[in-house]
């Protein structure tokens, strides 16, 4: 026992001379301090108050906040402290009924149903510039999950009213997430609304729902009392998803409880765009300043070490495609990541309006 703790101290002690503090303990995640500000002015339709505060922002590995997922989260820490106005949120995901409003007052027209041009992909071949999205597509069989190409495919004609193609629509789905966004659709759609985007840090902060340190932006059980709380995936993926949460696929808004702020769908369902460059040790440069960041921004410029020549924004709150077998991101504080202009038939977004937008208007 004794070796054992000796061990355990030195390796901590490695841990924290190379600044990878979240890797070692369970004291990480701080009390939320809320602040207790009112709301600005009358509520804006369909939005919910955040009051903002001081937070503890990440993920771990094991332990506290998370457990041992199937895909790393290193880009998850450390957990450090964040601090972040009040602003008000939509209470769920933009929906189909909502973008098509925007859509027939601007006619707007979203990236993909613009022919791509030969001076944006000049090595792909004529006939492979077509208007279209990327959509996921279960494999007949069980194949191995390192290889997401398997999964997904761009198909021809797929787009915001045409989700899975051609022959899909959205006839009777007024109240699903609208999908196949890329970040300008979201972009543009916001400033028509007279809001934003939300931050990274902001969206982290309105998913915990002032709670600290949980696994899920409910608490630390998956299915309290046998319930689901959450649109995910459930049988074997990428073949089958079982719905037994109800939906096998998108849900519409509100099919889920909400959260401790009133908001819905801040986990699973669908991915939603967050205004912050993607960059993984983003959070190491943050830890390392030693302060706690007041509304964080993101960073300059965007890398992914992946794709180094992608320009790609921050994905949070994981989709219906998220499961325990490959992808568990609807654990609060994880992270995913999205080249800008590329839609899919799991990712949406919500908006945001901070109180100087609402004092100008």
């Amino acid at each position: 026992m004794i070796h054992h703790t000796r061990r355990t101290l030195l390796l901590c002690a490695i841990i924290v001379l190379i600044k990878a503090s979240a890797f070692c303990g369970t004291t990480e995640f701080q009390p939320t301090v809320a602040n207790k500000n009112s709301p600005v002015g009358k509520a804006p339709q369909g939005m919910v108050w955040i009051p903002g505060g001081e937070f503890s922002m990440g993920a771990t590995v094991d332990g506290e906040g998370s457990h041992a997922m199937p895909m790393s989260s290193n880009d998850s820490q450390p957990v450090h402290r964040v601090y972040v106005d009040a602003f008000w949120m939509d209470a769920t995901p933009v929906t189909n009924a909502q973008f098509e409003k925007f859509v027939r007052a601007t006619n707007y027209v979203t990236i993909a149903e613009r022919t791509p041009t030969k001076e944006e992909f000049p090595t792909a071949p004529e006939e492979n510039l077509v208007a279209g999205a990327v959509v996921f597509a279960p494999t007949d069989h069980e194949v191995p999950l390192n290889d997401h190409y398997q999964w997904w495919t761009y198909i021809k004609g797929a787009n915001w009213r045409h989700p899975l193609g051609p022959q899909s629509d959205i006839k009777g789905k007024e109240n699903y997430p609208v999908v196949e966004i890329a970040y300008p659709d979201a972009e543009a759609y916001a400033k028509w609304a007279g809001k934003r985007l939300p931050t990274e840090a902001e969206f982290e902060f309105a998913a915990r729902g002032g709670l600290s340190g949980k696994t899920y932006v409910w608490g630390d059980e998956f299915r309290p009392a046998g319930k689901w709380m959450a649109n995910t995936w459930q049988g074997a993926f990428p073949v089958k998803d079982a719905g037994e949460d109800g939906y096998a696929g998108i849900a519409p808004v509100k099919s889920f409880p909400a959260n401790g702020y009133g908001v819905y769908d801040m986990a699973g369902n669908v991915w939603e765009w967050c205004s912050d460059w993607y960059r993984p040790d983003y959070y190491k440069t943050l830890a390392d300043k030693g302060a706690v960041m007041r509304n964080p921004q993101g960073p300059d410029s965007p890398f992914d070490p992946a794709e180094p020549n992608e320009k790609k924004r921050v994905h949070r709150g994981g989709s219906f495609l998220c499961n325990e077998q490959y992808c568990s991101r609807y654990i609060v504080g994880t992270r995913g990541k999205g080249e800008v202009n590329t839609g899919t038939n799991h990712l949406g977004f919500r908006c945001v309006k901070s109180t100087s937008q609402i004092a100008a208007r």
